[in-house]
């Protein structure tokens, strides 16, 4: 038996999510179809975490067990040949068997994409929430430094979430404003990225955290507002729940893995 680690990165604007869901067409629906077609294995994949209908992935590991003694260079190619085109694996690497993608995992990144111009970019329509409105990004910039440290989390998770704890921690917080693409002679604010890494996030909890900061950006609440907000451990505290399609898995990290 062989454990082996993989990345793939999907547009998940298709997908009803990564995890498998009764109505099918997730993206691990497609991989296992794809390992099965390539191994005669009917097995089940292991995410590092679930994404929602619509959120995208730039790197997402998973794992599983296989009898298959395919060479681990070959399994790339192998299963992107079985894959839709907008999924795409990345890396494969054969790991311990104790080796799990989520509980191994020490930290997390996603990014949220916001356009700020005027016009929406076509090209990226799929992947950045459109918000032609002047955005204040100091007040958003001020808001960031309560969410760092550990946390109860309540206030930015989903009122289905079925976790038994809410308590997280956030490492690092930031907002990126690329304008490299402003047309000129337009009223335009750039591209506004939002990443932040923590040991964990629970359901839509980016999501709201977003919808939160627009609603600061846009002038309906102050900075501090994010501390009561969090403090109050209360879903209706927070700001509405952003759009999926801005919001990408950027990374998961994890110690250095050994035989």
């Amino acid at each position: 038996m062989r454990n082996l680690l993989m990345t793939v990165s999907y547009d998940g604007t298709n997908y009803f999510g990564f995890q498998t869901q009764p109505g099918g067409n997730t993206v691990q629906d497609h991989i296992e179809e794809a390992i099965h077609q390539l191994t005669g294995e009917q097995l089940k994949i292991h995410g590092s975490g679930r994404t929602d209908a619509g959120v995208h992935a730039r790197q997402q590991p998973f794992h599983f067990h296989t009898t298959s003694q395919i060479p681990v260079e070959r399994w790339c190619l192998a299963l992107n040949g079985r894959l839709p085109s907008d999924i795409r694996v990345l890396t494969a690497q054969e790991v311990p068997l104790t080796f799990h993608s989520r509980r191994s995992a020490k930290r997390k990144t996603y990014r949220y994409s916001i356009n700020g111009n005027r016009i929406i970019d076509v090209f990226q329509r799929n992947y950045q929430f459109h918000h032609p409105g002047k955005l204040n990004v100091d007040a958003m910039q001020q808001s960031l430094p309560y969410l760092i440290g550990t946390h109860d989390f309540t206030s930015f998770a989903s009122r289905h979430s079925t976790k038994a704890s809410h308590v997280r921690t956030i490492y690092d917080t930031r907002i990126v404003v690329d304008s490299s693409g402003n047309i000129p002679g337009t009223t335009s604010q750039g591209i506004l990225h939002f990443y932040v890494t923590g040991n964990g996030f629970l359901q839509h909890m980016v999501r709201i955290i977003m919808g939160t900061l627009l609603e600061i950006g846009e002038g309906k609440r102050a900075p501090e507002s994010m501390k009561t907000t969090l403090e109050a451990m209360d879903r209706k505290t927070a700001g509405p729940t952003a759009e999926s399609k801005g919001l990408m898995l950027w990374s998961v990290e994890y110690d250095e893995i050994t035989g």
